[in-house]
């Protein structure tokens, strides 16, 4: 099992709700547990000879997002919401001397790279699904995210 099907498996479980997966594939088994504290993943992966390195990743904080009021809230209805699809920290630009890929009035089409989320040490670009033009960016620079919760808001007219 390599990377990628590794991270499409946490991206599976994510979306699915389920509290906790165990796979074994041959010298191969990984454990993902999300429970009603903070997701946790282990990894074990077993070489044919020696012992079984055991892999970690940290508990992911949740982010906390300060009540809206009532007039925000009805004006933010209006707007169409990126959310995240995966669990990870939060990035506006590739890498620190480039710049942001998508700022507040900037015009998104379906297929637009609109930030990047890093999990497990793999950096996953976040495509726009809408068109329209960017109004807001609900999170800060590397800041933890979770499943679900909103990035961007975007005025789809």
């Amino acid at each position: 099992m390599d990377l990628k099907e590794i991270q499409s498996l946490i991206k599976f479980i994510a979306k699915s709700g389920v509290n906790e997966v165990k796979l074994e594939v041959e010298d191969f088994k990984i454990t993902i547990k999300t429970g009603k504290g903070t997701p946790e993943t282990t990894i074990v992966h077993q070489a044919p000879v020696a012992q079984a390195p055991v892999i970690a990743t940290p508990a992911v904080q949740t982010a906390m997002t300060p009540t809206e009021s009532n007039a925000e809230k009805e004006e933010d209805s209006k707007y169409i919401t990126i959310t995240s699809p995966i669990i990870g920290t939060f990035y506006r630009k590739p890498s620190p001397d480039k710049p942001n890929f998508a700022e507040v009035g900037d015009a998104v089409q379906p297929d637009t790279i609109v930030c990047i989320i890093e999990a497990m040490k793999l950096f996953n670009e976040i495509e726009s699904e809408v068109s329209g033009k960017i109004v807001k960016v609900l999170v800060d620079e590397s800041s933890p995210v979770e499943f679900g919760q909103p990035l961007f808001l975007v005025d789809p007219s």
